[in-house]
């Protein structure tokens, strides 16, 4: 019972997250851009580009509520937003390794990028498990 409420709160506090950032990409890129601690650092300011990302921000968050209100579909509602948020850390993580971003991008980036990866990660496992446990879901 307390990994089901875990796994509410994390996903639900996930997915706001996501509506929050995605909201302030898409109707306000440009101050976006100039608060958020290393952007500006990645290159210049391109209004379409970071309005094109929030959108996909406010998507991930809309899955992520979705999937605490509609239980059996969870999974299939966490799954592609993990994908996404996983591949761009791992992109954040690459920029690193080849040089085109400094080690302290890890620690500017892990708020913000890798830690919603994990944590979406963990949720996608959780929810799985669960899938797998679920007596009503023919054909296992």
């Amino acid at each position: 019972m307390l990994i089901n409420r875990a796994t509410t709160v994390a996903a639900t506090l996930l997915g706001l997250a996501a509506l929050v950032n995605g909201f302030f990409m898409t109707f306000a890129p440009e101050a976006w851009y100039w608060l958020v601690p290393g952007v500006p650092g990645r290159g210049p300011f391109n209004q379409h580009f970071v309005r094109d990302i929030g959108i996909n921000y406010i998507l991930i968050g809309m899955a992520f509520v979705a999937g605490v209100m509609f239980i059996k579909h969870r999974m299939v509602l966490w799954l592609m937003p993990t994908a996404w948020l996983t591949g761009h850390a791992m992109i954040h993580v690459w920029e690193v390794i080849v040089g085109i971003c400094g080690t302290i991008s890890l620690i500017e980036d892990f708020a913000g990028v890798t830690l919603p990866a994990l944590l979406a990660l963990i949720l996608v496992y959780v929810s799985y498990r669960d899938h797998l446990q679920d007596p009503d879901i023919p054909g296992k």
